[in-house]
C-alpha cells in the first residue's frame, strides 16, 4: 500500500502520474468548440457492408501485420480487441499517419504533423506512442519542415512492436479464434 510521497515504490509514483495526466486531461476546459471535435474521425469501427474474410485470408494475418492491416475486416477486429485491452494508441497512430501521408497541401500537412505530434510523439500527450529517444529526435527534427515521410521512422518503430507484440496477442484472443472457426 503506498504511504507518504517520500516512501512511494517507483511503480506507485508511475501510477499515480498516470493517475494525474488522465485527470488533468479529463479536467482541461476546452479553449474552443474547436478543441471539442476528436481530430481523427475515423471510419466507423465495424466495416459497414464489408465482407468477413475467407478463413484463408484471416489465417494469412497470422503470419502478416500489413496483411491483416489492409484488410478492413482485419483492420476493425484488430481495433477493437487493441481497445478492449485499452491500447489502441500505437494502431491510431499508424492510421493517423496513413492518413497523413495522403496529404497534398503544405498547409494542411503542417497542421496534421503538429495534430499527430501532440497527440501522439510529445512527452506526455495524450496517447503517447512507446518510441525511443533516438526515434522521437529524428521525428521532432523531421517536423521542423513537414514532408510526407516527416513520420515514417516512428511509424516503423510502431509496426515493428504491434508485430512483435499487438499481434501475437490478437491472434490468441477470442476476437482472431472467432474469426478462423
Amino acid at each position: 500500500m503506498c504511504k507518504g510521497l517520500a516512501a512511494l515504490p517507483h511503480s506507485c509514483l508511475e501510477r499515480a502520474k498516470e493517475i494525474k495526466i488522465k485527470l488533468g486531461i479529463l479536467l482541461q476546459k476546452p479553449d474552443s468548440a474547436i478543441d471539442l471535435v476528436i481530430p481523427y474521425n475515423e471510419k466507423p469501427e465495424k466495416p459497414a457492408k464489408t465482407q468477413k474474410p475467407s478463413l484463408d485470408e484471416v489465417l494469412q494475418w497470422r503470419e502478416s501485420l500489413d496483411k491483416l492491416l489492409q484488410n478492413n475486416y482485419g483492420l476493425a477486429s484488430f481495433k477493437s480487441f487493441l481497445k478492449s485491452e485499452f491500447s489502441e494508441e500505437n494502431l491510431e497512430f499508424w492510421i493517423a499517419c496513413e492518413n497523413y501521408k495522403k496529404i497534398k497541401s503544405a498547409d494542411k500537412m503542417a497542421e496534421k504533423a503538429k495534430k499527430i505530434y501532440e497527440e501522439f510523439i510529445q512527452a506526455e500527450a495524450p496517447k503517447e506512442v512507446n518510441i525511443d529517444h533516438f526515434t522521437k529526435d529524428i521525428t521532432m527534427k523531421n517536423l521542423v519542415e513537414p514532408s510526407l515521410s516527416s513520420f515514417d521512422v516512428a511509424q516503423k518503430r510502431i509496426h515493428a512492436l504491434m508485430e512483435k507484440d499487438s499481434l501475437p496477442r490478437f491472434v490468441r484472443s477470442e476476437f482472431y479464434q472467432e474469426l478462423i472457426k
